[in-house]
């Protein structure tokens, strides 16, 4: 009896300090989020701290290489699709996440983020938000040219464009510009449209931030960039200024942020937090006070919003529908990539 008992309470001990190990273990699973993040890391880690200090779920963060922007993180969401490693997706931009809802990536949520946001930046099923975008603008240095409409359509129109320049179209929201432009114009003609920079010799860069630097350091005269980059030159005293670029009918383009929750995700419920809290009002003034003045596409108080912030707002009031251009998101893609490639 004596052996029996002590076989027992060694059994019980072992049970207790399997669970002592495993318990812990678990909680702590559940108390963490992995997050795949295609937008800028100093924007994005500043409300990814908060939101852990906030709710005391830790966030495991996959950012984008510099090399392949969003485009990178989309093939590996789709690589992953039947294991998928990451519980949340936030894009800097929303064709690749299309490209995701399409391929049957995506988790639905319609919680109170969803409904805080304008229909034309959410999906009706809840596949996906779109939230604190930006614009596509025209940087021009203002001791070489005037900050005009007219002075940039002028410009576009020499012969050698050198002197003007744009982040290589494969990546990012250069992407998104171009299938916006397919969309727009014809997939044809935007392969003669962008021939033309080509030939007459458009310094093509590998992201928004060389285009601006480029304009900013004077060998340039005007680069197509992004409101957030832009500011980043206005702030740093620069003789600058940006215009909105603008289609032929005169809409803009304004490219929200996106936000997903990754289907078969093993954390659902933190993740609907976390996306809940980043499409909330607190978030998108969070980031439209940053250094990125990125515009709130939900309700806001105006009063806690920046001067030029505000006026981006009318922007992004005249933009083309974004979601339109997603058929062309592949053919651009492959054109691109064969351009890039060679035969």
């Amino acid at each position: 009896m004596r052996t029996r008992h002590t076989v027992t309470a060694g059994v019980v001990m072992t049970v207790a300090g399997l669970a002592a190990i495993v318990i812990p273990h678990l909680l702590k699973d559940s108390e963490r989020l992995v997050l795949y993040c295609a937008h800028d890391s100093l924007l994005a880690d500043e409300v990814i701290r908060r939101f852990e200090q906030e709710t005391g779920i830790r966030v495991d963060v996959r950012y984008d290489e510099e090399a392949s922007k969003s485009l990178g993180l989309v093939r590996l969401l789709l690589a992953e699709k039947d294991a998928p490693r990451a519980d949340v997706f936030w894009n800097n931009q929303l064709l690749g996440t299309l490209r995701l809802r399409e391929a049957g990536v995506l988790h639905p949520y319609r919680g109170v983020g969803w409904k805080r946001m304008p229909d034309r930046f959410r999906d009706p099923d809840g596949f996906w938000v779109g939230f604190a975008a930006r614009c596509r603008v025209w940087l021009v240095h203002t001791d070489h040219m005037p900050a005009t409409q007219e002075a940039v359509a002028a410009a576009l129109q020499q012969p050698r464009l050198d002197r003007c320049a744009i982040a290589e179209p494969l990546f990012g929201t250069t992407l998104s510009h171009y299938c916006i432009l397919a969309e727009h114009m014809g997939l044809d003609e935007l392969k003669r449209w962008h021939r033309s920079l080509v030939e007459r010799g458009i310094r093509l860069v590998r992201g928004n931030s060389a285009s601006r630097d480029l304009v900013v350091r004077g060998i340039c005269d005007l680069a197509f960039t992004d409101t957030d980059d832009a500011f980043a030159a206005v702030d740093a005293g620069a003789p600058v200024a940006m215009l909105p670029v603008r289609l032929e009918n005169g809409r803009t383009l304004c490219l929200p942020n996106s936000i997903a929750i990754v289907a078969g995700c093993r954390r659902l419920q933190a993740a609907q937090k976390f996306v809940d809290f980043v499409l909330s009002e607190s978030t998108e003034v969070q980031l439209a006070r940053g250094v990125g003045r990125q515009i709130p596409l939900g309700p806001v108080d105006d009063h806690l919003l920046p001067p030029e912030v505000i006026e981006m707002k009318q922007w992004a009031e005249q933009a083309v529908r974004v979601s339109d251009a997603a058929a062309f998101y592949d053919p651009v893609i492959e054109w691109l990539t064969a351009e890039r490639t060679g035969p």
